[in-house]
């Protein structure tokens, strides 16, 4: 299990670094070439103003800002689908509350085997842990030397050190929705603060007020506001999302460890 867990560190960690090296490519690009292709603008003249109501074109006037948020936002995407799958391996096969209903009942019958093979079936982080618990449940069992409550002891410590060994791999990453979540949306203030002054700094060069160019400065400063406030809004709903996730999944470990012990002292 920890040869598995090291592997999985090692990957989110490859996974963290490249993400934000190829989003960031990946948004300058996009920004450069296609948000900024001339046939978005009036003349095809991509320093003039975007054709009315080419939103591609309008994201290019966002300013240097807009690849950065659409870099954010590839990493959010990102992330999204890399959790989806680590969880999703973790939450192993079936359903975790009916495995740990089977593993007490097998549990109970003194099938201590049985609930073994049936983690083996299971995988997953759940199992596991539980797969740990029993082994330690079995050694134990044969032990001579120690009083219940001390075998009672070592079957909750190994069952704690091995969900201590799982619970990084099912966090991992989560860091990135949470600082992006709060970092996207000022970036896009910024962003939005940024055109606002290009604007009304072109409008006072100018000399003259004019009303399309200042709507039309504005509209373009807020695309900032736009993708930073989307960004932000996707990261929260799914780490909220996959927070709940991996509760379940502890919930799951912590209920099946504590019968674990609870009836290895009754039946010992």
């Amino acid at each position: 299990m920890s040869n598995q867990n090291a592997g999985s560190s090692k990957f989110s960690n490859i996974f963290a670094g490249a993400i934000i090296l190829i989003a960031l490519i990946t948004g300058i690009l996009v920004y450069k070439f296609i948000l900024g292709d001339s046939s978005h603008f009036e003349g095809g003249d991509n320093t003039k103003h975007p054709i009315s109501g080419d939103y591609l074109g309008m994201m290019y006037k966002g300013g240097p800002l807009v690849p950065i948020l659409m870099a954010a936002f590839i990493i959010v995407l990102a992330t999204i689908l890399e959790r989806f799958f680590t969880l999703s391996v973790a939450s192993g096969k079936g359903s975790i509350p009916t495995f740990v209903q089977k593993i007490n009942s097998l549990l109970n019958n003194n099938q201590v085997d049985s609930a073994i093979a049936e983690c083996d079936k299971q995988k997953g982080s759940v199992a596991n842990v539980i797969r740990e618990g029993l082994n330690k449940y079995k050694e134990m069992s044969v032990k001579a030397g120690l009083d219940k409550d001390q075998k009672v002891i070592a079957i909750q410590k190994e069952i704690e050190e091995a969900t201590s060994l799982e619970l990084p791999m099912l966090e991992k990453n989560l860091v990135i929705l949470a600082t992006i979540s709060s970092v996207a949306t000022l970036l896009g203030l910024l962003g939005t603060v940024f055109g606002m002054i290009r604007a009304f700094s072109a409008i006072a060069t100018a000399g003259a007020p004019d009303a399309v160019a200042l709507s039309t400065g504005i509209s373009e400063a807020l695309i900032n506001t736009a993708l930073g406030i989307s960004t932000s809004a996707t990261a929260i709903i799914f780490y909220n999302y996959f927070t709940t996730k991996i509760d379940g999944l502890t919930y799951g470990i912590d209920e099946a460890g504590f019968s674990i012990s609870q009836t290895f002292a009754a039946k010992h």
